[in-house]
């Protein structure tokens, strides 16, 4: 023990530890700030998806390295040049409406913001489930086409910007009220993020791949959007008043209320000790009105 204790107390006194000034501490903390609002940015858009990709090339650039093959090492020094160009085109509206929010930031409020937006329901509320199944029923009886897109774990900023502004919480009349015919907002999509409708008339990527021709524009850009992110699309049809609802790639058709509830509890994504617990108050409250179940005597 005597001689590991030399051993560090030498090494130590080997470290030459420089002077650390006031305008270091500040380039510390600059650097920090900037790098954290970048990787904040990149997982606000596509560029989290590229980012992954990255490492994964770079994983594969780091085993050629080992292994010493020299063609793959010649191939990525002479491409990376050409590499940093491309990504930079492919991200450039990434990269312009970055700009343009970094001119609209208070930074101070920006710097000071502690608020991590959890909470413990999952997603979003109960009720919000209930609005949403309430809004989608009341305007299939009437025939009210309606696309709402409601967010995952991808978040869907730059769809968002396309639309416009409304930050509103979530209620059936707000949703019937958008997408009522003849009205401004009734076009295009409705996001809804936890539990308030964060913009309305968005603009989504139509899918490319083939689809049945009585399927219109509303269809084609629900599973566009469900193609490119994890969100869950609620469509009801103008035509036919049908539901339907796309989710990773996938388009179902003549969803019923109780699939549709399936569906966005799937999304809510409660944690498992919670919804143990509703079913086990489910279960007492059943007991109490019509006695003990058999299975359990």
């Amino acid at each position: 023990m005597q001689r590991f204790l030399t051993i560090l107390q030498n090494y130590l006194n080997q470290i030459n530890m420089p002077n650390l000034r006031w305008t270091d501490i500040v380039e510390i903390l600059i650097l920090t700030f900037l790098i954290y609002h970048i990787l904040l940015w990149i997982k606000n858009t596509r560029a989290w998806s590229l980012l992954k990709g990255l490492l994964v090339v770079g994983a594969f650039v780091a085993l050629a390295a080992l292994f010493n093959m020299s063609t793959i090492l010649w191939i990525v020094q002479h491409v990376t040049g050409l590499a940093v160009t491309a990504i930079v085109i492919l991200l450039q509206p990434e990269l312009r409406s970055a700009m343009e929010e970094l001119g609209q930031t208070n930074i101070l409020s920006s710097l000071f913001n502690l608020d991590n937006q959890r909470t413990p329901e999952g997603r979003f509320s109960d009720q919000t489930i209930t609005e949403i199944i309430r809004a989608t029923m009341q305007m299939s009886r009437v025939r009210t086409g309606a696309l709402i897109v409601i967010e995952q774990t991808t978040p869907l900023h730059e769809y968002a910007r396309t639309g416009i502004d409304m930050d509103a919480l979530v209620t059936s009349q707000l949703l019937i009220n958008i997408f009522e015919k003849n009205t401004p907002l009734h076009d295009g999509a409705v996001i809804i993020r936890k539990n308030r409708v964060v913009a309305a008339t968005c603009y989504l990527p139509l899918s490319e791949n083939r689809m049945d021709k009585n399927l219109g524009t509303r269809h084609r850009a629900a599973v566009g959007i469900s193609e490119v992110t994890d969100s869950l699309t609620i469509i009801v049809s103008e035509e036919t008043g049908g539901i339907s609802l796309a989710y990773r790639g996938s388009l179902t058709q003549g969803v019923s209320e109780e699939y549709l509830r399936e569906m966005l509890v799937t999304v809510q994504n409660k944690e498992i000790q919670e919804e143990k617990h509703a079913r086990l108050l489910s279960r007492r409250g059943k007991e109490k009105d019509n006695g003990p179940d058999p299975k359990t005597l």
